[in-house]
């Protein structure tokens, strides 16, 4: 199936046909009918959303353990729940792409001071009353079962 549809402007009007022409062009090996720019940008764009999705996952689940020891009045099934759907989150991404595991690494100690500041603007707690370094180890993070006391 050749598309007679300008690819730019199959791309500009019609994402989602865009996507099945394309899908459809690489199956049939119309290798000269691929608009391989937009394909390029789209590859590169869905890589740095799964890490971006991962960052802000492991954000909201260490501000969220942040809260739950600092703040132990306040705990509720909602934080508590919120800490199981972010694990749940980061897990199914190293599943689906355990490459990420490195951006998981390497962007751990900014992940911690973003989660730091957010749960003081949550708490209204100083932020010096969160410590400098993570108090939690990536396992207990990491760890279904595990909430501090």
């Amino acid at each position: 199936m050749k598309t007679q549809v300008n690819k730019q402007t199959l791309y500009e009007t019609d994402f989602v046909l865009w996507l099945e022409t394309t899908a459809n062009l690489l199956k049939t090996r119309q290798l000269d009918q691929i608009d391989y720019d937009n394909l390029i940008e789209e590859i590169e764009t869905t890589g740095r959303s799964e890490r971006a999705a991962l960052k802000s996952n492991l954000r909201v689940l260490l501000m969220h353990l942040l809260k739950w020891k600092y703040q132990p009045s306040m705990r509720s099934n909602s934080w508590r729940s919120t800490i199981r759907e972010h694990r749940k989150r980061i897990q199914e991404a190293f599943k689906d792409s355990p490459s990420l595991q490195r951006t998981f690494d390497e962007g751990f100690e900014i992940a911690y001071q973003d989660g730091r500041e957010l749960a003081s603007d949550e708490t209204d707690l100083v932020i010096d009353t969160f410590p400098d370094l993570c108090p939690f180890s990536v396992e207990q993070v990491l760890d279904s079962n595990y909430l501090p006391e």
